[in-house]
């Protein structure tokens, strides 16, 4: 399907928006982010309000690609330029000192900051009309941009998504669906050290190639970790209840529960007679990482529509090339953890 991209005019007039502080819900490679204005408090706010995300919750800073990065942080480490070299524009979040210029309510309230220049060319020609309108008053003109959804609810990977959380509240560009399906990478460098706080599409493995060092993986004992989007334990979540089991503990739930209308998210050589049981709705799991990223936040909000009482979804390998999967996955059914 042919994809038509806002005009030149509907990007300009989205930045006028922008400048005004008032809030855009905009395309990245990732997924859609409902943007306003980083260094407008008041636009921020309107961002938390908008979402019913928590105050002390940070937001990533999106860059234009001339813009530089410098103007947000207070150093720029030279491995955060490798990585800047390396994966910008594109899924990677780092995690740096925050300038004192730059307001903490874009950090909630901590001193470090997210920043992160995606690739997709809508988001790239809307941050770059923003950025040239505040350049004449001597800022960067960084967009503040959580996913475009209610806060904890699946993220949005389509301009309809946004349109189904938010309806005609905010002004929304259109840029076709998100190709990477899952939010960016986030990376600490603000401690002395690299540490992975939330996985995505650039892998640990990845980021060690590019600074010689494996940076450390969340493992819940990293105390001193700054805050970050998308790392509550529970996230990413349908409203429809989710269970992230083995294959062999979804066999006997589906036996056990023989009149209620499931959902069964499984590799079809799992499945086996369950893709065909009459209250079994079965919805064959990808066999790649990428591939089942890149779909997941649209399945999991089809799913929500398909008048099923229960999610079951089959584990995932415990492996790096699944870590960003299981994460959203495991945040996903955490929701639904206490009702057990």
């Amino acid at each position: 399907m042919t994809i038509i991209y806002p005009s030149a005019a509907q990007i300009d007039e989205a930045a006028a928006l922008l400048d005004a502080g008032e809030l855009v819900a905009f395309p990245t490679e990732t997924v859609y982010g409902l943007g306003g204005d980083a260094e407008s408090p008041d636009a921020i706010a309107r961002i938390y309000a908008a979402k019913g995300r928590p105050a002390n919750h940070p937001v990533i800073v999106h860059l234009a690609p001339e813009a530089d990065p410098g103007y947000w942080v207070r150093e720029l480490p030279a491995d955060a330029q490798k990585l800047i070299d390396a994966f910008w524009p594109g899924p990677l979040t780092l995690i740096l000192k925050r300038a004192a210029h730059i307001p903490a309510a874009v950090s909630g309230g901590q001193d470090s900051v997210g920043v992160r220049c995606p690739s997709h060319p809508v988001a790239q020609q809307l941050l770059s009309a923003f950025h040239a309108r505040r350049l004449a008053s001597g800022k960067q003109g960084g967009v503040a941009g959580p996913s475009a959804n209610r806060f904890g609810h699946v993220s949005p990977t389509t301009a309809q998504h946004v349109r189904d959380e938010f309806g005609g509240a905010v002004h929304v560009l259109d840029g076709g669906a998100a190709d990477v399906g899952i939010e960016s990478t986030i990376l600490d460098l603000s401690r002395g050290f690299p540490a992975l706080l939330r996985p995505g599409h650039v892998s640990p493995r990845e980021i060690a190639d590019v600074i010689g060092v494996a940076p450390k993986l969340p493992d819940g004992s990293d105390a001193t970790a700054p805050r970050a989007s998308g790392t509550l334990k529970a996230h990413y979540a349908p409203r429809t209840p989710l269970l992230l089991l083995p294959f062999s503990s979804i066999e006997a739930m589906l036996r056990r529960d023989g009149g209620r209308k499931i959902a069964l998210v499984a590799r079809p050589s799992s499945a086996g007679e369950w893709a065909r049981a009459a209250h079994v709705h079965f919805v064959a799991a990808p066999e790649d990482p990428q591939s089942y990223a890149r779909g997941l936040y649209g399945l999991l909000r089809a799913l929500d529509r398909a008048n099923v009482e229960r999610i079951l979804i089959e584990k995932l390998p415990e492996t790096v090339e699944w870590i960003a999967v299981n994460d959203r996955l495991g945040r996903a059914a955490a929701a639904f953890e206490a009702e057990e």
